[in-house]
């Protein structure tokens, strides 16, 4: 008696464990949404994490949206956590160009490729920057001192291999040092590069232009260029090129999700991101910060990303940065 009523237990729990767990694998339900940002606060997958909470609150605020942070490894802890999630559609991971790089140069053993690519949503041009204080009035002022002793000049920016990390390497190519000579301090996050530059533990800073933008008006920081091809109406700075490097890049953010998604979990999630992206709260957020639209979803964004792992492995290789 006591063994059948044990057995009969264990069929129930597995019922129920079953129960529990359809809805994650098959992603269709549109409940509660989580947003990863795999990456400290105060950086920019954070900061397009939060941005994109409000703007699916706006569109629906009967649905639950939660971000929550997952930083270490230019965000591949984060996608390998993702990883895990096989056939959750109610889970996005924003990422960008920097986790391509980061994948490439951490030797991931998760790729984009265990991921289902749902939408890229911006591009934001890159800002150099100094502290306030600093000696170094103008971009040139900077180069001309790098130049002189490259390991002098230690340079604040996100994770290894990603855009900050790149454009400090093609900046140091264009002014004549050797990449590999360039004195990087990796953070995993905007706030703690910030917080390097206000305590003077480091020379320069590079990030995108929408996190230091604030701290520039403020005074705290002085902006010597900026990556774009012109100057930008978010920011009082000259372009790298006018500043005597030949230096142009666009950082980009968008969305992945689990892999093992269903075509119905697929459209649900496309169609979410998409109504976000349409809303009012998501175009005034894009407007206040400089980012530009680039928003693309489905096969186009799918195509995109293998094209960009191509052209970034090339680059960190030319830097040394992965044998």
């Amino acid at each position: 008696m006591h063994l059948r009523r044990l057995a009969a237990l264990a069929v129930l729990s597995l019922a129920a464990l079953t129960a529990c767990g359809s809805g994650s694998e098959s992603g269709t339900a549109a409940g509660a949404l989580k947003i990863m940002a795999p990456a400290s606060p105060g950086g920019g997958w954070d900061q397009t994490s939060r941005t994109a909470e409000q703007a699916f609150k706006a569109v629906d605020p009967s649905r639950k949206v939660e971000v929550y942070n997952v930083p270490g490894a230019g965000g591949t802890i984060g996608l390998a956590q993702l990883a895990g999630e096989k056939g959750n559609g109610n889970l996005l991971m924003t990422m960008g160009l920097v986790m391509v790089g980061a994948i490439e140069q951490n030797k991931s053993q998760v790729s984009l490729a265990d991921t289902t690519p749902v939408a890229k949503l911006t591009e934001e041009y890159e800002i150099v920057v100094v502290p306030a204080e600093s000696p170094y009035k103008t971009l040139a002022d900077l180069t001309a001192a790098w130049k002189a002793d490259p390991a002098k000049i230690a340079i604040a920016g996100g994770s290894a291999g990603g855009t900050d990390h790149i454009v400090a390497g093609l900046m140091a190519k264009a002014a004549g040092i050797d990449p590999k000579q360039v004195n990087y301090v990796a953070h995993s996050g905007g706030g703690e590069a910030l917080n390097a530059l206000l305590g003077n533990k480091v020379a320069m800073g590079i990030s995108g232009v929408g996190e230091f933008a604030e701290h520039v008006k403020s005074g705290k920081l002085r902006a010597l260029g900026v990556s774009s091809p012109a100057r930008l109406a978010s920011v009082d700075a000259p372009t790298l090129k006018e500043g005597g490097l030949d230096v142009e890049l666009a950082n980009w953010r968008g969305f992945v999700a689990p892999a093992g998604l269903d075509d119905e979990a697929k459209k649900n999630l496309t169609d979410a991101v998409t109504k976000m992206h349409d809303s009012q709260a998501w175009k005034d957020a894009v407007a206040k910060n400089g980012w530009t639209d680039v928003f693309q979803t489905g096969q186009p964004f799918a195509d995109f990303l293998t094209a960009e792992q191509t052209k970034v492995k090339a680059i960190i290789a030319e830097m040394g940065l992965v044998s």
